[in-house]
């Protein structure tokens, strides 16, 4: 199968849409699918390219048997509702024009929240008179409004118009969520063109490890209790109500937080730390990809945060999986919903109210008081792990595809794969 797609972020980016593409194409292109993925240079989410490359209007490379083909865009910070609409315009015009010179696909796919993306991919799909699959990473343009990046306005009736449009003419959507489903259904979008396949993680990438001692000693770690949150620093993270739990902490002394990462509020939020005297809060810069498992081996509990809104309810972070496949304790402080129900079914690790500091707090404490509940909770993690192997999900979406150009659209829904070691 000749699958192209379209994905704004992409490794050496750590991000979840970048990380969720390249995990599974690696598996496609491993079972013999002939892959390109059409991006751009990576600078996600400072606005600063990363080392080594240049923003070109074409450059090609390989990377683990997947053909990536990066194309020149605008490059601004994750900040600014104006100038990263001017990013995502770029990125789908770019990616189109380019997407016309490549060899023609059985199928191309789009990821959001990148949601000017899934525009151009559908046009390049029309254009080269080929399915279209959607993936839905997230409910934009809802989730912007719930950071309050925009207000509901005119343009925002008409982006989700254009929504719409483009859940009704692909040939399939594949949904990381439930509730994503349970969303374009109730909006009058057909369920049997609706896929779930959610997150996961990369067993052989992830699992449970020593902690890192030179970044124990670089980071001022030793013997201290490190609840850690790796990830992007962004205005659906809420992460200012960390640093209200913090200062809730700061008698505790062996206490440290640590976050990991870069992001629009990361410059805001180590302000105010020092404004505050936060010293057991510890913000560690973004690390490459490779580096991803000895960052997390650092923590004694990983923590997953979103903000207060019911966008989130939806949502399931992508750490939750990686956490579980390194064997550590969940903290998830997140509205009550489907992350919840994962993180607590699986008796991975605890769940506290979105944006209350003070049930954070006692969550920490607990933690830390209780070792023995700690371990219990980091084994069940643990085993938890195979159940959402990024393996499987790859089989389960190339299934999905290969449906998709069969013509048996109104049976996506039904597709069922079977969970079996060593796919």
């Amino acid at each position: 199968m000749k699958i192209l797609f379209l994905t704004e972020n992409f490794p050496p980016e750590t991000n979840a849409a970048a990380t969720r593409v390249f995990e599974r194409a690696c598996y496609w292109a491993k079972w013999g699918h002939d892959v390109t993925v059409l991006t751009s240079a990576p600078n996600f989410p400072q606005g600063k390219l990363h080392d080594g490359y240049e923003n070109r209007w074409r450059q090609v490379e390989d990377m683990d048997g997947l053909r990536v083909v990066r194309v020149k865009t605008y490059i601004t910070a994750n900040q600014g509702a104006l100038r990263r609409t001017l990013d995502f315009l770029s990125f789908m015009v770019t990616a189109y024009v380019a997407g016309l010179f490549e060899k023609r696909p059985d199928v191309v796919i789009s990821t959001s929240p990148q949601f000017f993306a899934a525009v151009g991919g559908w046009a390049l799909a029309f254009t080269r008179r080929v399915p279209f699959v959607f993936e839905l990473g997230d409910l934009w343009p809802a989730s912007i409004v719930a950071v309050g990046a925009m207000r509901p306005s005119l343009p925002i009736r008409l982006l989700e118009k254009l929504e719409l449009f483009l859940y009704r003419r692909s040939a399939s959507v594949v949904a990381l969520t439930q509730s994503f489903k349970d969303n374009l259904i109730s909006r009058g979008i057909d369920a049997g063109k609706i896929a779930i396949v959610i997150n996961g993680v990369d067993l052989w990438r992830y699992n449970p490890q020593p902690k890192d001692q030179i970044l124990i000693d670089e980071w001022d770690l030793r013997d201290k209790f490190v609840v850690g949150y790796v990830g992007t620093h962004g205005m659906a993270h809420a992460l200012m109500n960390v640093l209200n739990a913090a200062e809730l902490l700061q008698d505790q002394q062996d206490i440290r937080i640590l976050l990991a990462g870069a992001g629009a509020e990361r410059e805001m939020l180590v302000e105010d730390a020092k404004r505050r005297h936060l010293t057991n809060i510890v913000f560690m810069p973004p690390q490459p990809k490779e580096r991803m498992p000895a960052v997390w081996s650092l923590c004694d509990v990983a923590l997953v945060h979103l903000k207060d809104s019911p966008v989130f309810k939806d949502v399931i972070p992508s750490k939750i999986f990686e956490a579980m496949g390194m064997g550590i304790p969940l903290l998830l402080a997140a509205p009550e919903g489907e992350g919840s129900a994962i993180v607590l079914g699986d008796q991975a690790g605890l769940h506290v109210p979105a944006e209350q500091p003070q049930a954070l707090a006692d969550a920490i404490r607990e933690l830390y008081d209780n070792p023995s509940k700690r371990i219990a909770l980091a084994d069940q993690s643990h085993a938890a792990a195979p159940r959402h192997s990024r393996e499987h999900q790859a089989l389960h979406m190339i299934t999905v595809l290969e449906q998709v150009i069969s013509g048996g659209g109104h049976e996506i829904a039904e597709i069922q794969v079977p969970v079996k070691e060593g796919v």
